[in-house]
């Protein structure tokens, strides 16, 4: 007698109604393991990975990636296994009726594009409770040939940039799934330190004609990211204000820190001094360190200053937050940025971690340009950018001489932030950039 299974989407926590459904990790026809990955849906910026709580065959599939789905509804059903480990056949008279509703899971703290392994609720509620003695664990399975690697979206991605076939890479995770510590592995051994480059056979020959298009669904993270801006764009009245800055003294205070502290407490970018600027800038300037609830009607001020830092990854753009930067050292505000951007680059950070700034600074270092206009991060009131760093000849003294030269991009909220703060705001970041002995005098 054939057993039919639905699983249904669960309660990921957080009073959250519907998710978006962004990846597929089975077809019709597929047997699946337990444990292994049916789906990703996403929601709040963090990718959710279902697992099959039984062994079976997938029957039907409840959704196309892109839909969103409500909590509860069926996100796919699954022909069970007998006892024995054979698959129930198709053919026989009677069904027994499907789970009549989802597990609720507990609720989770992931963030932007981290892949998070929901626990799955035993199948009786009677089922005995385990045993104290710890298990010793299986050995790792091999690649099996033909079967789909299961792996999370950010896994899949860093293998297709560094050229890797995931059928190829031993799995060490639970049910066969392959790990950030697996991909590791392989990319040391073979000594990649670079994504592969696109062969010469996939480049369209020079000066022929290509009628060729790409249609690409805006889905999961991109899809979450378009609607902040949007939402973003559409609320705040962006002003933005751009201002040249002499960054010669604080890259020189920069080497010369590096000299001395760099093996021993690490190397300094520009960044830690700029945030150091901004903590100091804020005191003055309450306004700015701020968040607006144009909803309410109310902005708060915030006394802590929690530093968002844009930081571009394979899933987009994240800003993980740097909390009590005013209570920080200048090593302690890189080893921070250095920590959260890795955490987000390879999708381990925390929901806690991406979320609560009250100010973000933005950089797309070499490639900063000359001047931009970002986008404030709603709720916060102003967003300071930072563009690329050139020598050019200015006038000092009467005399021509080479000084390193940076434009301060900001945006502020026009609503909350009268332009004469913004720019008074912002000659307090040039005066102290440019005489860097006043970010030690409080």
């Amino acid at each position: 007698m054939p057993s039919i299974r639905v699983i249904k989407v669960p309660d990921v926590g957080e009073g959250v109604a519907e998710v978006e459904l962004v990846a597929w990790h089975v077809q019709v026809g597929d047997r699946v393991a337990e444990d292994q990955a049916l789906a990703d849906v996403m929601t709040d910026k963090a990718s959710v990975e279902i697992p099959s709580p039984v062994a079976g065959r997938v029957q039907a599939l409840g959704g196309e990636v892109g839909q969103t789905m409500a909590v509860g509804s069926e996100l796919i059903r699954i022909e069970v296994d007998d006892a024995s480990g054979a698959a129930v056949p198709s053919g026989s008279a009677a069904v027994v009726p499907a789970v009549a509703a989802a597990p609720t899971f507990p609720a989770l703290a992931p963030s932007p594009g981290t892949v998070v392994a929901l626990p799955v609720a035993p199948a009786s509620a009677h089922a005995p409770a385990p045993s104290p003695a710890r298990a010793i664990p299986p050995p790792p399975p091999a690649p099996v040939a033909g079967r789909r690697p299961i792996a999370s979206p950010a896994v899949r991605r860093r293998a297709w940039e560094h050229g890797i076939d995931l059928q190829q890479v031993p799995a060490t995770g639970t049910a066969g799934r392959i790990m950030q510590a697996d991909l590791d592995a392989v990319i040391a051994a073979r000594g990649a330190q670079s994504p592969a480059v696109v062969p010469a056979s996939r480049t369209a020959a020079l000066g022929a004609e290509r009628h060729d298009a790409q249609a690409i669904p805006v889905i999961g993270l991109r899809r979450r990211i378009a609607v902040q801006m949007q939402e973003a764009k559409r609320r705040i009245p962006h002003f933005s204000y751009v201002e040249e800055i002499d960054v010669t003294e604080v890259e020189a205070l920069r080497a010369a820190l590096n000299e001395k502290w760099g093996a021993e407490r690490g190397r300094l970018t520009l960044l830690p001094l700029l945030m150091r600027a901004m903590v100091l800038a804020v005191s003055e300037f309450p306004q700015i360190n701020a968040t607006f609830d144009d909803e309410a009607g109310i902005v708060t001020r915030h006394g802590a200053v929690h530093l968002g830092v844009a930081t571009q990854t394979t899933h987009g753009l994240m800003v993980p937050v740097v909390r009590h930067a005013e209570a920080m050292d200048l090593w302690a505000l890189a080893a921070e940025v250095a920590r959260l951007a890795e955490a987000a680059r390879s999708g381990r950070a925390t929901r806690d971690e991406l979320r609560g700034s009250t100010l973000t600074l933005t950089s797309l270092g070499a490639l900063g340009g000359i001047a931009s206009t970002p986008v404030i991060n709603r709720p916060e009131v102003a967003i300071v950018g930072v563009n690329r760093i050139v020598e050019r000849p200015m006038m000092r003294g009467g005399a021509v001489v080479p000084r390193r030269m940076m434009n301060l991009s900001s945006s502020f909220d026009h609503r909350v932030v009268d332009g004469i703060d913004a720019a008074r705001f912002v000659q307090a970041l040039r005066t102290m950039l440019e005489s860097p002995a006043l970010l030690f005098v409080e």
